[in-house]
Order: structure tokens, then sequence, then C-alpha cells
């Protein structure tokens, strides 16, 4: 594929096929990201790769505190509220995700149900958690953000589905405890991966893109 056909083609999967993917194909997906440009070449990411049954632990583990009412700590600063145009897309994502599902704004339960199905990573058989050098501040956060990206379109092009997760990021402090992840390191996101479940209605679900107009700005020399 094109860049222009990966990029048109990427999306957020939420529902997978349990196989693995095998060892040389997730260390050519990695070999790709590791390229991802950064800051002075700080290369500030680290991953922690879970698969198969160590992935099902992280999941029941995490799933559990947060069902439990387990305090909720983020290393990196949340957005402070969603306004305007910010608001109106993550509504609109939101909408259209439970549509795809056929859950009702009013059925709280489903909803409920399926939010803590990210904490099991939808159910893919890898999942990378991400983390940056505390030291290298919002720099290291935006290089990891551009490793994600490259992650995600890497993993596309070896026809697997992939999803970042900002919610595990909303408890760092049990990310940090159960694999043991210094303090030094911030967690950034989780991106679950694996080959998408073609016929999971999820998985037909699409968010849309604002226009040219409304992002860039075209400045002409006075």
């Amino acid at each position: 594929m094109t860049f222009d056909q990966l990029m048109s083609q990427r999306w957020s999967c939420r529902a997978y096929d349990p196989e693995p993917v095998p060892d040389e194909v997730l260390d050519r997906v990695l070999a790709t990201a590791q390229r991802t440009a950064s800051w002075c070449n700080t290369q500030p990411w680290q991953v922690h790769l879970l698969s198969g049954d160590a992935a099902e632990w992280l999941g029941k583990e995490l799933s559990a505190h947060v069902l439990s009412g387990g305090a909720g700590v983020a290393d990196l600063p949340i957005p402070e509220r969603y306004s305007g145009v910010y608001d109106a897309r993550r509504r609109e994502a939101g909408y259209g995700l439970y549509e795809s599902l056929g859950i009702e704004r009013s059925d709280f339960a489903a909803r409920t149900e399926q939010m803590l199905k990210n904490f099991s990573f939808f159910g893919a058989p890898h999942v990378l958690i991400i983390t940056t050098d505390r030291e290298q501040g919002t720099y290291g956060a935006i290089d990891c953000g551009g490793y994600v990206a490259n992650l995600m379109n890497a993993a596309l092009e070896q026809g697997l589905g992939s999803i970042a997760q900002g919610a595990i990021a909303m408890h760092s402090g049990k990310v940090r405890e159960l694999l043991d992840i210094p303090d030094d390191r911030a967690v950034v996101c989780a991106v679950a991966l694996g080959r998408p479940d073609e016929q999971h209605p999820v998985n037909s679900f699409r968010t849309t893109r604002a226009d040219l107009d409304g992002v860039v700005v075209r400045v002409e020399r006075p």
C-alpha cells in the first residue's frame, strides 16, 4: 500500500482474533516504528510488550482495579475540558461507536460494559504499553505520539489492526505497579494489536475528519 492508502484505511480496531501474531511480524512492525523522528534524536519511548497469557493477565488486573473503584491517576496532564468543536467531535465519535453496537444512550449498563473493554484491550492478543522519559517533558510525549502513529501504520501494512488507548494512562499508578515500571518513566498510552475480527459490528465504525479549511491557516507574505 502507498502511504496515502495506509492513512485512508487505518481505523481503531475494537475486536480481535485471539490468534497471536508471529514474533517476526511483531519485530518487523517494531523495527519500522523505531525509525520515528524525535527531538534531538532522543527516542524517548520504551515499550512493554505483553502477549497471550501476559496480556490477558494485565487486562484482568486492570479491569478488577477499575471495577473496584481504584484511583485513576495519570502521569501526563489530561484535557481540562472538551469545548466547542472538540466536544462535538468527541460526541460524534462516541455516538457512532455505540450506534454500531446497537447500544442505546440510556443503556448505561451496556455502555459501562463496552467502556471496560478498554482495560482488557478489546481481546487483542498483544498489548504494548508506551512510556516516555519524564525528563524529556512535553516534547518526549510528543515524540511518543509520533511513535504510536507510525507503529499503528506499520501494523496495518502487515494486515494487523490496532488502537491507541489513553484509558490505560488514566491508571498509570496501577500500570506502573503491575509492570514494575520505574518512576523516571511516564505512562503515555497502550496500543492493542492483532488481527481484526472482521465480522464484529464494532469494526464497521469509522470516525470522520475535519476539512482542511477548518485546520489549515494559509499565510500569505504581506
